[in-house]
């Protein structure tokens, strides 16, 4: 565990994302070449440099951690960085070896409609990604902000102005 900033840092959990996401979209895709899936369609160029990104922004996102852990905290919301790992490996799977694609458009659809298609999805789901992890960062601080990691003392007084005499 590393502190950067005021924020807790755990790079363990964060390359073990990172590897997690890059095998989990990697395999099934076959970007990663392995002699369980295949795939009809090549793999095109950008491909290679999204999943990478996704990787890494998965990773950065599960190694951000607090300095100070209250147990009455609430569980993270997860629920824009979950949709933005799916929505890019629904932008760098292979358009025809997807069933749901398959079922809703047709082979001609898929590849007509939906290949050209798929790099816009990657750049919209490495946007929200980027902004999930900016989003968690910002909201990690070092849990200061309330004053409670102050010195002692070291607040400034309150003072309230003296009341007005209403005598005449």
């Amino acid at each position: 565990m590393m502190t950067w900033r005021g924020r807790r840092i755990l790079p363990l959990y964060g390359l073990l994302a990172a590897v997690g996401t890059l095998l989990l979209i990697g395999i099934p895709s076959d970007i990663i070449p392995n002699p369980i899936f295949g795939r009809e369609v090549p793999v095109r160029w950008w491909e290679y440099p999204v999943l990478g990104a996704t990787a890494l922004l998965t990773g950065a996102w599960f190694s951000i951690g607090k300095v100070h852990d209250h147990p009455e905290d609430k569980p993270e919301r997860s629920a824009l960085m979950s949709v933005s790992v799916f929505a890019a490996w629904f932008a760098v799977a292979c358009p025809v070896c997807n069933k749901l694609i398959l079922l809703v458009l047709g082979t001609s659809g898929a590849m007509g409609l939906w290949a050209p298609a798929q790099p816009y999805l990657a750049v919209i789901s490495l946007v929200a990604l980027t902004a999930s992890v900016v989003w968690k960062w910002r909201t990690k601080l070092d849990g200061c902000a309330d004053g409670s990691c102050a010195a002692p003392g070291s607040h400034a007084r309150a003072t309230t102005p003296p009341a007005l005499s209403t005598r005449r």
